[in-house]
C-alpha cells in the first residue's frame, strides 16, 4: 500500500527553514503526452549544518530518478510525498525526475479538453502545497527562490509562465528566471489559448482564455485592460513601490475550484468572470474588485510573503481591503462600499459566529491542512474591516507610510504579524500590541446597540476599542446630525439629538454588528427607501438582517421591511443579497412565505430599465423564488420568440436558470391550479406545514411520479427533452454543467442516483458542484429522503483525495440542511476519530446553523407555509 501523503507541520517547516537556503530551481515540464507529464527539476540549495538530514516533496507522482550531489537515491525512498535527503553538504544539488497524471480536479497541473472547440488546456494550481505535484521542491512559503522554467509542448500551442518568455522554438519554450518566489506561487499555462495583449505604464499586459470564449474576452478586453490600468495607477500612488514583476497576464481558466489565485505575473481566474453578453453593474463591480484584489497580491503576498500560514491574513485581508478601496477610489464603482458591507463583511460576521471561528491572525495553525480552513470570511472580510479600523485609528497617511516601509524592508522576503506591527509602531509611534491582541488574536464579533441618553453600548467578548461615526436620519432619509465616537469599553455617550433612525458606524469605519433601537426599527420601513446614500442603506439592511437572523426582529417584521423597501433598492447587488437572505435563511426555513419575495422581485423587475443589466439580474433572481403560478412566465422566456418584459436580454445563462426552475417545479406545461393557495410544503394543494426534511422552497412539483421529467398527458413540456434540447443549443462546457444541474433536479429515482454518483465520485469540481446544486428539491422527499443517511455515509468519500477547496465547497453545497435528522447523524459523524478536518469543519458549521433555525421553527414562534 502506498505511504500516505503528509501535510507539512509548522514545526517541520521551522526546522527546515533553519537548515536550508534555496538558491534556485530549474524546472522542465514535458506535456506532450496526453495522459501524463514529466517533470525534471534541479534544486540548488545550501545547508547551515553540513551532514544534516532533511526532505524535499513530490506528490502524486512516480519517482523515476533522484540524484543528490551526484549520488543516486533509490526511487522507492519516496515515502508518500517526502523524499529524504541525508548527508547534506554545505552546497547541494538535487536532481529529480518524475512522471505524473494530469489533474482534472483543479490542483497541480490541470488538463481540460474543451467540448466545443476541441482544444487542450493546461494550467498550474500550486496553493497551498500543490507545487510539489509539478516540481520537486521545499514546499513552504519562507523558502523563496528564483524559478527558471522550460516547457516542451506541441509546437502549435501557447505557453505562459510567471516570467517573460525568452525563446520559443521547435516546441520548446524557455522563460526568464523569476524573482524569489514561494513555491505555492508557481504556475504555467499551455494549450490552444486565445491571447489579447496591451501595455500600461511600461508593464506588458495580457488576457487569456480558451478559444471557445474568445468572443467574450474580446468584447470585455477594453474594460478588463482599463480596470487593470486603473488599479496599477492606484497602487503605484498608494504604495510608492512600482509593480514588482516584469509582466502581468490574467488568464480565465476552466474547471477552476476557486475564484482566482494570485500567481506573480500570471493570475488565474474562474472563467465565469467572462460574462455572456449584458451583465448587471454589480457583477462588473465585483469582477473589478476581484481583479484589483489579485493585483494587490503582487505586493501583499508575492513581494512580501508570509512566513507561515498563521499570517494568511497578511495576504488576504490586505488584498481584500485594497480591492474594495480601489474600486471606490477610482470613481468607477461608487457602490463598492455598500457592496462590501452587505456581501463581504456580512460573510465575515457569519463566519465569526460559527463553531469554526478563529482569530484573524491565529497562532495555532499546526499544518497546511489546518491552514487551508482559514481561507474564509474571517481572514478576508473581517481582516479587511480590522485593517480599515486600524487606518482610522492611525490616520490614513500614517497607515500608508507604514506600508511603504514594510514593502521596502521585506522586499522579496518574508514577514510576520510582529514585523508588520513593528513597522507601523515605528512610523506612527503608537504601540499596537494591545490593539492587535483584541482585534487580531481573538475571535468573535461585537454588537453595537443604541441606548437612551443617547449612548452606544457594546456587547461581546472581548470588548474592542472602536472609532466610528454615528448619524441620525430623519423621515426623508437625510442625515441631520453626525458625531465622531471613540468607544474604549462597554459604553459611550453620543453627542446627538433624538431622531427617527440612529445609525451607528455610519461610514463603515469599524467591524461590529449593528442594532437599531425600537423606534428606529419601527421607522425603518418608511426611512430606508428614502435614504440616498447607498452605504447607509446597506448598513441599515445589514442591521435588519442580523437582527432577524439573531431572533431579535421577527421574520414577519423583516418581510414588512422587504415589501416596503426592496423593489426600490437602487443598488442591484444590495437588493440581491437582501433577497438571498430572505429566501435562504427565512423562506427555505419555513419562517416566511415565498409569495411576497416573488411579488417584490417581480415588482423590481417590472420597474427595471429595459435592456439593462439590472433587468437581467432581477429576471435571474426571479427564477430562484418563482412558484407554480409563475412557471408559465419562465417557460415564456424559453420560447422561440421570448415573452418577457420589454428589452429583457434572454441570455443563454438565463435560459438555463429558467429551465432549471421549471424542472424543479415539475412544470408540465399545464396552467397552474387556481383556487387553492400554493404552499412551500410537500404538496401544491395543501396548506399543511412543509414536511420535515424537505426544503421549504417555493412550489412542490405538480407531479412527482415514478419517472418524473416526462411530459404529462396532454401537456406541452417534457423536461428531459427540454434539457437535451438546451444542451444541443449550448454545447459549451458551461452548458454541460447546467445540464447536469437540471438533470439532478428531475423527480426520478434514476436521475437522483446518477447525480449522487457525480457528487461522490466525479473529480471535476464544476460537474460535482452542479449535481449538488440541483439535487435537493421540494416535493421530492420520497426520492431524496434516503440520501440524508447516504450523505453522512458517503461524506468521507466526497472529500478523500479531492482538492481541499473543492471538498469544502462541495460539502457546504450538498449537506442536507432542512431536516432535523441531519443533526443526529452529524453528531454521530463528528464523533468519528480521525475525521478529515475539512469534513469536520463543514459538517460542524452546517449542523450548528441547522440546529439554530430548526429550534426557531419548531418552537412555533414563526411558521408560515402559504404562498
Amino acid at each position: 500500500m502506498p505511504s500516505p501523503i503528509r501535510a507539512l507541520t509548522r514545526a517541520e517547516a521551522e526546522a527546515r527553514a533553519g537548515l536550508v537556503r534555496v538558491d534556485g530551481y530549474t524546472v522542465h515540464l514535458d506535456v506532450t503526452d496526453p495522459e501524463t507529464y514529466r517533470s525534471d527539476t534541479t534544486v540548488e540549495f545550501r545547508c547551515t549544518a553540513p551532514g544534516a538530514t532533511t526532505f524535499a516533496e513530490v506528490k502524486g507522482a512516480r519517482l523515476d530518478r533522484a540524484v543528490l550531489n551526484g549520488r543516486p537515491l533509490d526511487p522507492a525512498a519516496l515515502d508518500g510525498n517526502r523524499l529524504t535527503l541525508t548527508g547534506l553538504a554545505a552546497a547541494n544539488r538535487l536532481e529529480v525526475t518524475f512522471t505524473a497524471p494530469y489533474s482534472h480536479a483543479g490542483e497541480g497541473l490541470h488538463r481540460t479538453t474543451d467540448p466545443q472547440d476541441g482544444g487542450v488546456y493546461l494550467y498550474g494550481q500550486a496553493p497551498l502545497d500543490e507545487a510539489q505535484r509539478m516540481f520537486a521542491c521545499f514546499d513552504q512559503p519562507d523558502l523563496k527562490a528564483p524559478i527558471t522554467l522550460t516547457v516542451t509542448a506541441p509546437a502549435q500551442w501557447t505557453v505562459l509562465g510567471n516570467a517573460p518568455l525568452r525563446q520559443a522554438r521547435d516546441g520548446r519554450w524557455s522563460f526568464a528566471p523569476t524573482p524569489p518566489l514561494a513555491p505555492y506561487l508557481f504556475t504555467v499555462l499551455a494549450g490552444a489559448w486565445h491571447v489579447r495583449t496591451a501595455e500600461h505604464d511600461g508593464v506588458p499586459l495580457a488576457l487569456v482564455c480558451r478559444r471557445s470564449l474568445a468572443a467574450r474576452l474580446d468584447a470585455a478586453a477594453g474594460e478588463l485592460f482599463a480596470a487593470t490600468a486603473a488599479s496599477l495607477d492606484s497602487y503605484h500612488e498608494l504604495f510608492g513601490v512600482r509593480y514588482p514583476f516584469t509582466k502581468y497576464d490574467q488568464a480565465f481558466v476552466p474547471d477552476f475550484a476557486g475564484v482566482a489565485v494570485e500567481n506573480p505575473g500570471l493570475v488565474n481566474y474562474r472563467e465565469e468572470l467572462l460574462f455572456d453578453g449584458v451583465a448587471p453593474d454589480h457583477e462588473h463591480r465585483r469582477r473589478f474588485v476581484i481583479m484589483a484584489h489579485e493585483l494587490a497580491h503582487m505586493w501583499f503576498g508575492n513581494l512580501v510573503t508570509l512566513r507561515w500560514w498563521d499570517d494568511i491574513w497578511l495576504n488576504e485581508a490586505f488584498a481584500e481591503l485594497m480591492g474594495w478601496r480601489v474600486a471606490a477610489g477610482t470613481g468607477r464603482h461608487p457602490g463598492a462600499a455598500a457592496d462590501f458591507v452587505v456581501w463581504r463583511k456580512r460573510w465575515g460576521m457569519l463566519a465569526d459566529q460559527r463553531p469554526s471561528t478563529h482569530p484573524v491572525a491565529p497562532d495555532d495553525v499546526a499544518d497546511t491542512t489546518a491552514a487551508f480552513l482559514n481561507f474564509d470570511g474571517i481572514s478576508y472580510a473581517k481582516g479587511a474591516a480590522a485593517l480599515r479600523q486600524l487606518s482610522v485609528l492611525l490616520g490614513d497617511d500614517v497607515f500608508l507610510a507604514g506600508l511603504r516601509v514594510y514593502f521596502e524592508r521585506f522586499r522579496f522576503g518574508n514577514a510576520t504579524l510582529a514585523d508588520f506591527l513593528a513597522v507601523l509602531a515605528e512610523v506612527s509611534t503608537v504601540d499596537l500590541t494591545g490593539w492587535a491582541r483584541l482585534w487580531l488574536r481573538t475571535a468573535g464579533v461585537n454588537t453595537l446597540r443604541p441606548a437612551p441618553g443617547p449612548a452606544v453600548h457594546q456587547s461581546g467578548s472581548p470588548l474592542r476599542p472602536h472609532r466610528f461615526r454615528a448619524a441620525v436620519y430623519d423621515r426623508t432619509g437625510a442625515p441631520t446630525h453626525r458625531t465622531e465616537v471613540t468607544l474604549t469599553g462597554g459604553a459611550a455617550g453620543l453627542d446627538l439629538p433624538e431622531g427617527p433612525v440612529l445609525l451607528l458606524n455610519d461610514g463603515d469605519d469599524t467591524y461590529a454588528k449593528l442594532r437599531l433601537d425600537p423606534a428606529g426599527l419601527a421607522a425603518l420601513p418608511e426611512v430606508l427607501p428614502a435614504v440616498a446614500d447607498p452605504l447607509a442603506r446597506a448598513q441599515l439592511w445589514t442591521a435588519a438582517m442580523d437582527a432577524t437572523h439573531d431572533g431579535e426582529l421577527p421574520p414577519e417584521a423583516f418581510l414588512t421591511l422587504l415589501r416596503a423597501a426592496l423593489p426600490g433598492e437602487a443598488e442591484t447587488g444590495v437588493l440581491l443579497e437582501v433577497l438571498g437572505f430572505a429566501r435562504d435563511s427565512l423562506a427555505r426555513r419555513g419562517l416566511v412565505p415565498f409569495g411576497p419575495l416573488e411579488t417584490a422581485c417581480a415588482a423590481a423587475l417590472a420597474a427595471a430599465e429595459p435592456g439593462s443589466g439590472r433587468q437581467l439580474a432581477l429576471a435571474a433572481a426571479l427564477t430562484t423564488v418563482a412558484g407554480p403560478a409563475g412557471a408559465a412566465r419562465l417557460a415564456g422566456w424559453l420560447a422561440p420568440d421570448p415573452a418577457g418584459p420589454p428589452g429583457l436580454a434572454v441570455t443563454q445563462d438565463l435560459r438555463w436558470e429558467a429551465l432549471g426552475r421549471l424542472v424543479a417545479l415539475g412544470y408540465d406545461g399545464a396552467p397552474a391550479t387556481t383556487g387553492a393557495p400554493a404552499t412551500t410544503g410537500a404538496s401544491a394543494t395543501t396548506s399543511a406545514p412543509a414536511t420535515p426534511g424537505a426544503p421549504a422552497t417555493p412550489g412542490a412539483p405538480a407531479t412527482t411520479g415514478a419517472t418524473g421529467g416526462g411530459a404529462a398527458a396532454g401537456s406541452g413540456f417534457d423536461a428531459v427533452a427540454a434539457i437535451a434540447d438546451e444542451e444541443r443549443r449550448d454545447p459549451s462546457a458551461g452548458g454541460a454543467q447546467h445540464a447536469v444541474r437540471c438533470r439532478a433536479a428531475l423527480p426520478a429515482a434514476a436521475a437522483k442516483a446518477e447525480a449522487w454518483e457525480l457528487i461522490v465520485r466525479d473529480e471535476r469540481p464544476r460537474v460535482a458542484m452542479a449535481a449538488a446544486a440541483g439535487f435537493w428539491q421540494p416535493g421530492q422527499e420520497a426520492l431524496t429522503d434516503p440520501y440524508v443517511e447516504r450523505f453522512f455515509a458517503d461524506a468521507p468519500a466526497m472529500v478523500a483525495g479531492r482538492y481541499q477547496l473543492f471538498a469544502m465547497n462541495l460539502i457546504r453545497q450538498v449537506f442536507p440542511r432542512y431536516t432535523r435528522r441531519s443533526l443526529r447523524l452529524a453528531e454521530e459523524l463528528l464523533a468519528t476519530a480521525g475525521l478529515d478536518p475539512v469534513l469536520r469543519r463543514e459538517v460542524g458549521d452546517a449542523a450548528d446553523e441547522l440546529r439554530y433555525f430548526q429550534d426557531r421553527v419548531e418552537a412555533g414562534r414563526h411558521r408560515s407555509t402559504r404562498w
